[in-house]
């Protein structure tokens, strides 16, 4: 599991112990998976949540994005090879 927090957390936090305490409260909000909200004098404005969308490879994400791939292995000319840099 994970290591007990040296400070209360509770959902709401201030900036300036989010800043002092960061690495502990990522690590409770993935442990836990609640969130936490942080305050700027007592008003909300930012919160930190869990990521729950799914991991997609990289392979994945580029597949269909090369449209057309005609003669990978010719030698390119100075002029092509300038131009695609």
């Amino acid at each position: 599991m994970y290591r007990s927090l040296s400070i209360q957390v509770e959902t709401e936090i201030s900036k300036s112990q989010f800043k002092a305490h960061a690495l502990e409260i990522f690590r409770r909000v993935e442990a836990t998976g609640e969130p936490v909200v942080i305050t700027d004098h007592g008003t909300p404005k930012l919160i930190v949540r869990k990521y729950t969308g799914s991991v997609v490879s990289v392979r994945e994400r580029l597949k269909g994005s090369v449209l057309r791939y005609e003669s990978p292995l010719d030698p390119i000319d100075e002029d092509a090879w300038e131009a695609s840099v």
